[in-house]
């Protein structure tokens, strides 16, 4: 099973929130994930990221590959 670290999108037309969810690699981007690590809002100025530093480290090591908006975020937090 090949796992993946990405942004499942939630929230109204024009107004999107994300979440940033452990899913696996083949199923729809808003389908059926295994665990919600963090959210990223856009519209937000003052906290647009927010993440569980544990959780993520915890799925990189066991495999999880994230994706490349996740990879670019996650620089921001170190």
């Amino acid at each position: 099973m090949a796992v993946r670290i990405r942004m499942a999108r939630y929230g109204k037309k024009n107004d999107p929130f994300y979440r940033l969810v452990v899913a696996d690699k083949q199923r729809p981007r808003d389908g059926k994930f295994i665990e919600v690590v963090g959210t990223y809002d856009p519209n937000n100025k003052s906290q647009k990221f927010k993440a569980d530093k544990e959780r993520i480290s915890y799925w990189i090591g066991k495999g999880a590959t994230p994706s490349e908006t996740v990879a670019n975020l996650l620089k921001t937090i170190g």
